[in-house]
């Protein structure tokens, strides 16, 4: 006949020598050795003379293991380098310019007619071009009026913020 069950703690049950556990009890556990090698990791890393490359803990059942490559000596990190500024600059006039950081489009849709061409009269507040912004279509108007000399910006073309986008002569 089996040993009766006992319950030494809540959600554990031991008989025979088995031990069942709720998954929430191993979860707790699980959670409790986790906790405990980052502590170690971290001691560890502290006394350590120089950058770890490489590190092994054992808790109980449980092993974490994680290992770092070296970067190659005299490298440098590696930086992101600034986009260049924009080489076209407006020609004499005004210039309706990027509010934002985006993609330009001329269009309101693929295949449809751009907003604006050259020698079209814009007047203030109108719709010259769109551009996006994390999926967003945020609309560009003119602030001022006048005859579009030129798109200095091309369709689907990346444009900075404050990047002049439609030249304007404002005769």
């Amino acid at each position: 006949m089996p040993a009766p069950a006992t319950h030494p703690s809540p959600g554990v049950a031991r008989a025979s020598g088995v031990e069942a556990a709720s998954g929430a009890e191993v979860g707790q556990r699980v959670d409790t050795v986790l906790a405990g090698l980052r502590r170690h990791a971290r001691h560890l890393a502290a006394e350590l003379p120089g950058p770890l490359r490489r590190i092994r803990l054992r808790g109980g059942d449980t092993v974490l293991e994680v290992e770092w490559h070296a970067a190659p000596a005299g490298a440098d990190p590696a930086v992101a380098s600034p986009a260049p500024p924009s080489t076209v600059a407006p020609p004499e006039g005004y210039a309706v310019r990027s509010p934002i950081v985006g993609t330009f489009y001329r269009a309101p849709e693929p295949g449809a007619a751009p907003f604006v061409a050259v020698g079209d009269l814009v007047r203030p507040g109108q719709v010259i071009g769109i551009v996006e912004a994390m999926k967003l279509m945020n609309e560009v108007t003119a602030d001022r009026g006048g005859r579009v000399v030129e798109v200095l910006a091309a369709d689907g073309q990346p444009v900075e913020y404050d990047q002049p986008l439609v030249a304007l002569d404002p005769a």
